[in-house]
């Protein structure tokens, strides 16, 4: 193969089918996107152990190409769910992968963290944060999930064991609780739940 076909088999789009949460999903993706080959680690330990309800509105905080947050519309098929990522290219895949998956409870939007959520309250919110945003970053997207969360609301995080004694520090301080959902070969699912009262 010479350059010029090798070049054109690459700029076609990645086709990635995989089963989550008990359903088949198929996600067009491509080169500069997170983990464009294959449904990452995290994400996938992440799904495993998240629990969502069949009513609740969701939050995909930083979407990729969408392979939370069209799990997280299918398992929460009464609520909504949001998806968002401050990358344009991540955003427009993630469309993409609405339609071709037939969700109709799910949306797709620019936003850089919470910037353009606007008002919106959420039941749950998972992210896959990456280890590279930096504590200033994550200090302002546990805050600002504190306050996008309504009343019992959970925030769900899947991070590189290295971070978990931040998410531990974090969640403490700003919901006053801390839960590790658990810890995989590589990654650890943190959750905090936003006190009822």
């Amino acid at each position: 193969m010479d350059r010029n076909e090798y070049l054109k088999k690459i700029r076609e789009d990645q086709q990635i089918s995989a089963e989550l949460c008990g359903r088949e999903f198929h996600f067009r993706t491509t080169w500069g996107l997170f983990s464009p080959k294959d449904i990452d680690e995290g994400t996938r330990l992440l799904l495993d152990y998240i629990k969502v309800s069949a009513t609740d509105n969701c939050l995909d905080l930083g979407c990729g190409y969408g392979p939370i947050g069209l799990t997280l519309a299918h398992l929460a098929p009464q609520g909504q769910t949001l998806m968002v990522d401050k990358d344009f290219v991540a955003v427009e895949y993630t469309c993409k992968n609405i339609d071709l998956n037939h969700i109709d409870n799910a949306e797709a939007m620019l936003s850089n963290a919470f910037s353009d959520i606007g008002e919106r309250a959420f039941d749950l919110i998972a992210s896959n944060i990456p280890a590279k945003v930096g504590k200033e970053m994550l200090a302002i997207i546990i805050q600002d999930a504190f306050d996008h969360l309504s009343p019992g609301g959970r925030f769900y995080v899947v991070s590189i064991h290295g971070l978990r004694q931040l998410f531990k520090r974090e969640f403490n301080t700003v919901f006053g609780n801390y839960t590790k959902v658990k810890q995989g070969k590589n990654y650890t699912i943190s959750m905090a739940e936003k006190p009822s009262d």
